[in-house]
């Protein structure tokens, strides 16, 4: 009989539903406060249900000699090292889906807090004063409200403010015309909303492309009298700044549940009486956290009772036994779609996938899945190969999937091709004899190229000197190549390099390389390897 360990506080139904499914459990929820304790008696489980409380650290993994999964009741897992749970083969799952609600439903209240000065108001009728004429408040109707970010939260957001007959604009590099007109919301370009919203929310995950997205210079952009929401995440607004615009009074007013710095013991948006704040509770009503309390119990019992896999930020959703011959090419999926995905700027409308020989046999829906999850990281680094097709989906991508018998000299490969309303960009891959995937063409382009963590792609016209400037540019970087990589349509036509680094390459090299004119294209590259 596996054995579980819960050591942070889970309902009492989904401890429940391990004992039904014949799984031995312990629950301790205050062990994952005591990190010595928790150490000391983790080698005799097979599964660890957490929250936030419990830091799956790499100390505590190589205490957890019998450890097969780690449940995350929630969505967020930074209090697991995921890339140390791999390599102890410990399966990180969470689930992703069972606060959208809850969330959603926070930052519609914040809207409505903000809008009508309810803190404040209530803070001074509580303090035996009536002061009327001091709280002058606006309305939501007919207001136009800014969504950035319109996946499973913001889609929520997006149905919630239209039942309050708001004018709602979108904007989401993702997001499809099609996705748009089907969610009831105009898609906009991020100055366009900055510049037309009476209140803007977030709804994206923080990443290098969202960081500061709301910075000193967008402020400037924002319509006099807007209201900013944040229930996503801290660090997407330049909080100082936002407190300066709302000191002299451009923006009206603001509504945090998240900061940059938690937990927020101090803040420039502290204190000030046009601003709204709460401690992160987006998730916190007693039926989120049962229904991600009743996922991760149901999860980590299929797992350990039938080797199924859900909801895995680190492994796909494949049968052991399927695990053990996809493994390669589930890999080689991913990579395929992180480069288009980091190399493709603009909404993607299509996914078309070809498979080709040997792997056209195998699990399609796995392999698909890694394709998806690759490519819609670029922009969502909590993204798994469960959540990838329902965020794709959301945001009106077209998936469409080929697999014919061998065609070439490979015994299989695929064929990943993504269409965007400018252009279509593809790239195809194979594992070779020793398991390592490798890229094989890109642009159409013949090339033989290994995967490494960090890559610098390029694209130039095949002319004499630019393999010179590219190696003495990065030269004078400080930039080490491990591998390189070169492929060409034909003389004096279209050539790429893909280059494999020892260390990500900086902005400042990647500026250096387009600053001697020879290339049309020169982007860093990283991938999970």
């Amino acid at each position: 009989m596996p054995k579980v360990l819960v050591s942070d506080k889970l309902s009492e139904t989904a401890v429940q539903i391990f004992r039904d499914r014949g799984v031995e459990v312990d629950y301790m929820p205050d062990l994952g406060k005591d990190k010595e304790k928790l150490a000391d008696i983790i080698g005799g489980y097979d599964g660890l249900a957490i929250r936030s409380a419990t830091k799956v650290t790499e100390k505590l993994l190589a205490q957890a000699g019998n450890l097969k999964v780690v449940g995350r009741a929630g969505i967020g897992v930074d209090n697991v090292d995921i890339p140390a749970a791999s390599k102890k083969g410990v399966i990180v799952m969470n689930t992703p889906f069972g606060n959208s609600v809850t969330t959603a439903e926070h930052a519609i209240a914040m809207m409505f807090a903000v809008a009508r000065q309810l803190p404040e108001a209530s803070a001074s009728t509580h303090a035996g004063k009536w002061e009327k004429n001091r709280f002058m408040g606006v309305e939501l109707f007919n207001k136009t409200l800014g969504v950035i970010g319109a996946g499973n939260i913001g889609a929520i957001v997006i149905d919630r403010a239209l039942g309050l007959h708001m004018k709602v604009l979108a904007y989401d590099p993702f997001l499809s015309e099609e996705r748009a007109a089907e969610l009831g919301v105009k898609k906009v370009e991020l100055d366009e909303l900055l510049g037309r919203a009476d209140f803007i929310t977030f709804h994206v995950p923080l990443t290098d492309k969202t960081r500061n997205i709301l910075s000193r210079e967008a402020i400037a952009k924002l319509k006099p009298g807007v209201r900013i929401i944040n229930c996503a995440r801290g660090g997407l607004v330049d909080e100082e700044a936002l407190a300066e615009a709302l000191k002299d009074g451009r923006i009206a007013g603001a509504a945090f549940d998240v900061f940059a710095v938690e937990p927020a013991t101090e803040s420039p948006l502290f204190n000030l009486p046009n601003v709204v704040v709460t401690p992160h509770l987006g998730a916190s009503t007693s039926e989120a956290q049962e229904n991600v309390a009743i996922q991760v119990a149901e999860q980590m019992s299929d797992y350990l009772l039938t080797g199924a896999v859900q909801n895995a930020l680190n492994m796909p959703s494949v049968t052991a036994e399927e695990a053990a011959v996809m493994g390669p090419w589930l890999k080689l999926a991913g990579h395929l779609g992180a480069f288009v995905g980091q190399a493709t700027d603009e909404p993607i409308k299509a996914i078309n996938v070809l498979y080709d020989g040997a792997v056209a046999e195998m699990n399609l829906n796995a392999l698909n899945a890694s394709v998806i999850a690759g490519v819609m990281k670029a922009t969502n680094p909590d993204v798994n190969m469960v959540s990838a097709p329902v965020m794709a989906r959301e945001r009106g991508v077209q998936l469409s999937t080929t697999h014919q018998a061998q065609s070439g000299a490979f015994e299989g490969y695929i064929k990943l091709t993504v269409v965007t309303a400018e252009r279509e960009r593809s790239i195809a891959g194979t594992v070779f004899s020793d398991g390592k995937p490798r890229f094989i063409q890109i642009r159409g382009i013949n090339i033989d190229a290994e995967v490494g963590e960090h890559m610098l792609y390029t694209r130039n016209r095949d002319v004499p000197g630019v393999i010179g400037a590219l190696g003495m540019t990065l030269g004078d970087q400080g930039v080490n190549i491990g591998n390189f990589a070169l492929g060409r349509s034909g003389s004096g036509g279209d050539a790429i390099a893909i280059l494999y680094l020892d260390e990500p390459i900086s902005a400042e090299a990647l500026a250096a390389l387009q600053q001697t004119g020879k290339f049309l294209q020169a982007r860093a590259l990283r991938f999970e390897v």
